[in-house]
């Protein structure tokens, strides 16, 4: 078998929060969950590859430029006509974020079929998946066609990201994760993602459900308390480094973009998950991207320098 090359997929959605203040003023943020992970693997020095497409409207190309300042490569071959996805964003007094979504018929949602599967097909350590990419189509459909082609060796992280505002079929987005979990190593997913794919169920039942269905470890994360990671073997628990919150935007996402780029960056695949103490420092250096990221207004993940991550690590 080829060595892996250490690659870093990633499969999803790019759009823009249009963040309303309580004075009524607008700030544009650029984000989306499977943007704003690649973002953080590749400000922590793994190398990173974004699979979407990009409008040529000036989003368009605000987005990647962004994703090429921190280290990310673009796979897309260049713009689209269509516009930039965009979801209206308003902040709780605990800075907990509501969303509203425009996505159909919007650039965020393609994906280059042709140049995915050359990607797919390639020297690849890991593909990331997830939030909005999973519901609207046609990017829906063809990331579960690339997780049926991604190689044997190559692990699978799904973050499901849940909106179910933008869920026009929630029981079909349910019966296409359900799908996926067979392939899925590592499911990261909040409290609330828990809730919405395993309605009426604790989070704890839930977390256990997805492993019935076939994943190999659930990441749980509750906000400021404890994460969690669940298999079939074990259970175990880090803390969550205390920070004063600016707002959550992107902290799931970063979370999963930490733990994927500290696994990926330790030379770890599949198999080793079994490893307790493995993944346990890797849910560790998670928690605490996800913390840095917090203590910053919008998705702004911390660079490799600001953990002081070991060289080499």
């Amino acid at each position: 078998m080829r060595k892996l090359a250490t690659v870093i997929l990633v499969a999803g959605e790019s759009l823009v929060d249009l963040i309303v203040n309580d004075d009524g003023s607008v700030r544009p943020s650029l984000g989306g969950g499977p943007f704003n992970a690649a973002r953080t693997m590749g400000r922590l020095g793994q190398r990173t590859r974004f699979l979407g497409r990009f409008s040529a409207d000036p989003f368009g190309a605000r987005l990647v430029a962004r994703l090429r300042a921190d280290q990310v490569e673009v796979a897309s071959p260049g713009p689209v006509p269509e516009p930039t996805a965009l979801a209206v964003v308003a902040l709780r007094r605990d800075g907990v974020a509501q969303y509203w979504f425009h996505v159909v018929g919007t650039a965020g949602f393609e994906l280059d079929l042709p140049a995915a599967r050359q990607a797919v097909a390639g020297e690849v350590r890991a593909l990331h998946i997830g939030s909005l990419g999973l519901v609207v189509e046609p990017m829906a459909a063809e990331i579960e066609q690339l997780v049926a082609e991604l190689p044997d060796a190559a692990l699978l992280l799904l973050d499901p990201n849940c909106r179910p505002a933008a869920m026009p079929d929630p029981d079909g987005y349910r019966a296409r994760i359900k799908r996926i979990l067979p392939r899925a190593d590592v499911v990261k997913a909040s409290a609330e993602d828990l809730e919405c794919l395993v309605p009426q169920a604790s989070a704890a039942d839930a977390a256990r459900c997805l492993l019935d269905w076939g994943a190999g470890c659930v990441l749980v994360t509750r906000g400021p308390d404890p994460a969690e990671a669940l298999t079939g073997s074990y259970h175990l628990t880090v803390p969550v480094p205390p920070v004063a919150v600016a707002d959550s935007i992107g902290a799931g996402d970063a979370f999963g973009g930490g733990f994927l780029a500290w696994w990926v960056g330790r030379g770890l695949g599949r198999a080793s998950l079994a490893d307790l103490s493995a993944v346990q420092e890797a849910l560790a250096v998670a928690a605490r991207v996800a913390s840095l990221t917090v203590g910053k207004a919008g998705a702004e993940p911390p660079w490799r320098h600001e953990l002081a991550w070991p060289a080499g690590s």
